[in-house]
């Protein structure tokens, strides 16, 4: 298993981490996704831990907190072999203040984090998405304090818009905190927005980019097909609503070549899909889920090998869509020619 910096920390991380969104299946939504059990949920993190994959993925939200209290039994008695990454802002209950990234709910999302997991401490802690009525300094105060408590070791946000981040990064920077060294986001062989403006920020401040839903909200699995209908056992049906949308021609386009490339390396479109993203700038981890072994042996194959330039060309092609404005007039700057 290849491992990487976290963005600008010394965190090494595996190119390949879990998404443990499958354990519990605490709502209909949940279950969707799966509803590993304490012992199959322990099966999967030592296949993970056999392959050299060390780094597990939850949130607080995740089947209301089923989710980390499963991951922390899975994981009981190994725990310094494993890093944590958990959530939190979602509101949890109908409490006025349980939701958001407050002091308040801060500290009261982290100290229920960590008894459901078991643990003193949080590797990575994220905020799950921005909070636009808390100030970012009493945000990014909170997380500092609780780094420098030893309660969390390293802090990232998700699902932010590029001045969230730079704000964030600038109010750390002019008070000496902790700064955000991750981003956890959706990037995918059909959802390529992050390359806009998100990835051009973590590179510049030294971001490193955890990528969920890295198949498109399960719309790579190679299941999808033109002209057929989704299959009965798709978690499509029940979540498709929930998740970034997409134009079916668009899809259907990548499929086709995911399936070319996918016969040139004798790989499965799931596996080529994950490499591809593996091949993107920023990439530190791409999270995958898994409802059983099958599925998780399959997505661990993903990792240790490469396209080729060839391949990573035309999986770029059949994906490339025209950017929104700015993004479209800034990409012309290098391309025209200086006046005559």
């Amino acid at each position: 298993m290849e491992y990487r910096l976290l963005g600008r920390s010394g965190l090494k991380v595996p190119v390949l981490s879990f998404g443990a969104a499958t354990f519990g299946g605490g709502s209909e939504f949940f279950r969707a996704w799966g509803e590993s059990d304490v012992k199959e949920a322990t099966r999967l993190v030592d296949i993970c831990l056999d392959a050299g994959v060390n780094l597990f993925d939850t949130a607080d939200v995740y089947s209301k907190g089923l989710s980390e209290e499963i991951l922390g039994k899975a994981i009981a008695g190994r725990r310094d072999k494993v890093l944590i990454s958990t959530k939190a802002t979602f509101r949890m209950t109908q409490e006025t203040n349980d939701v958001g990234s407050s002091r308040h709910h801060l500290i009261q999302s982290c100290e229920n984090s960590l008894r459901r997991l078991g643990t003193d401490y949080i590797d990575i802690y994220h905020m799950h998405g921005f909070d636009a009525q808390t100030p970012v300094e009493e945000t990014l105060d909170t997380l500092n304090t609780l780094v420098r408590s030893g309660k969390v070791r390293y802090i990232a946000c998700s699902n932010f818009s590029g001045w969230h981040l730079m704000k964030s990064l600038a109010v750390s920077e002019k008070y000496g905190w902790a700064r955000y060294v991750g981003h956890q986001v959706y990037y995918s062989l059909i959802g390529r927005e992050y390359e806009w403006e998100l990835l051009p920020l973590g590179l510049d401040q030294g971001v490193g980019a955890l990528i969920w839903s890295p198949l498109g909200w399960g719309r790579l699995t190679g299941k999808l097909r033109r002209n057929q209908p989704v299959p009965e056992q798709s978690r499509l049906h029940k979540t498709a609503d929930y998740g970034p949308p997409v134009a079916d021609e668009d899809l259907y386009n990548v499929v086709d070549a995911l399936d070319a490339v996918a016969k040139e390396t004798g790989k499965s479109i799931p596996q080529v899909a994950l490499n591809w993203l593996l091949q993107r700038p920023t990439v530190s981890s791409v999270i995958v889920g898994a409802r059983n072994e099958e599925q998780l042996r399959q997505n661990l194959g993903a990792a240790g090998w490469n396209l080729s330039q060839e391949q990573v060309a035309k999986l770029d092609a059949a994906s490339k869509k025209t950017p929104i404005y700015p993004y479209w007039h800034q990409r012309q700057f290098e391309r025209n020619p200086a006046p005559v």
